[in-house]
C-alpha cells in the first residue's frame, strides 16, 4: 500500500500577520540608524546598494496591497508551495522597480511607514480567503502573507551582511514560517523518503527518491541552521561551500542536496 499523502502544512493567519509586521518593524527600526555612507554600501545582490535593497524590502508588503487592487480571480489555481519556484522569473522587473523606488523616496523611513500603514489597513479590510493574482497563480491572501516572511527574513539577512554591526533581529515566528515553507518546497521538488532534512528548531522533512526510512536513525541525514538553510534555498550560499565550512552536516549516500538547490534565485 502506498504511503498516505501528507497534508499541506497549515499556518495560523493571525500569527503569520503578526510575524510579518514584527519583522518589517525590525527593518524599519534599523533603517532609521543608517548613515548616507551606509545606505550607499554594496550588497550581495548584484549591483544593488543598501538603499535599493531597503526600497525592495518595502515591496514585500506593498505587493500585497497592489494585488488586492487587482480584480479577484474566479478560483484558486495555485498552491502555496508553487510560489518559491516562480519568483525568479520576476527578477529583472523587481530590480528596475527597486532602483526607481530608491530614487523616488529619499526618506526611506517615511516610505516604509506608508507601506506598513496601507498593509495593515488592507489586512483588516479583507478576509484571508480573498484570492490574489500572484506570479504563481491565484492564491488566498492568507497563503500569500506566508510568503512575505521569506522575503522579509531573507532581505534582513542581506542587510545584516551588507552593513557590519547592523544586526537586525529576526522575529522567531517569521523565521520559523520562512524556514518551513522552503523546507516543504524542497520536499516538493525532490519527493521521496530516503533523506531526512533537519533544520532545528523549526522543520524536519523527508525528501529524495530511494528506500523510505521507517524507524531508528535515518541512513541519510542533512542538518543545518535556519539562516544557512535560507541562504542555500535562495542561492546566497553554495551547497559545497556550506559543507566545506561545516555549516551543513550531511551523512549518507543520498545526503547531497546540491542538485536540488537553490530552490529560488
Amino acid at each position: 500500500m502506498p504511503p498516505a499523502k501528507k497534508r499541506p502544512r497549515s499556518y495560523d493567519p493571525a500569527k503569520t500577520r503578526a510575524a510579518v509586521l514584527a519583522q518589517f518593524g525590525n527593518v524599519r527600526e534599523a533603517v532609521r540608524s543608517l548613515t548616507p555612507e551606509q545606505l550607499a554600501l554594496p550588497t550581495r545582490l548584484g549591483d544593488w546598494t543598501v538603499r535599493e535593497l531597503i526600497a525592495h524590502t518595502g515591496m514585500a508588503l506593498a505587493a500585497v496591497s497592489r494585488l488586492l487592487r487587482e480584480p479577484e480571480p474566479a478560483r484558486q489555481d495555485a498552491r502555496l508551495l508553487d510560489w518559491p519556484f516562480t519568483i525568479a522569473a520576476d527578477a529583472p522587473g523587481i530590480a528596475d522597480t527597486a532602483r526607481h523606488l530608491a530614487e523616488q523616496h529619499p526618506d526611506l523611513d517615511a516610505h516604509l511607514a506608508g507601506i506598513e500603514q496601507c498593509f495593515t489597513a488592507d489586512l483588516a479590510a479583507h478576509p484571508g480567503t480573498r484570492l490574489l493574482p500572484t506570479s504563481a497563480g491565484a492564491l488566498p491572501l492568507a497563503d500569500y502573507v506566508v510568503t512575505r516572511t521569506v522575503e522579509l527574513v531573507v532581505h534582513t539577512d542581506d542587510l545584516n551582511v551588507a552593513v557590519p554591526g547592523l544586526d537586525i533581529p529576526y522575529d522567531r515566528q517569521a523565521l520559523a514560517a520562512a524556514t518551513r515553507l522552503l523546507a516543504d518546497a524542497l520536499a516538493a521538488k525532490a519527493p521521496g523518503g530516503a533523506t531526512e532534512v533537519r533544520i532545528p528548531p523549526y522543520a524536519v522533512v523527508q525528501c529524495v527518491e530511494g528506500p523510505r526510512h521507517t524507524r531508528g536513525t535515518p541512513p541519510n541525514v542533512v542538518e543545518t541552521d535556519p539562516l544557512t538553510w535560507l541562504r542555500l534555498a535562495t542561492g546566497r550560499m553554495e551547497w559545497t561551500e556550506a559543507v566545506r565550512e561545516a555549516k551543513v552536516s550531511a551523512s549518507g549516500e543520498r545526503a547531497d542536496l546540491g542538485e536540488f538547490l537553490p530552490l529560488m534565485s
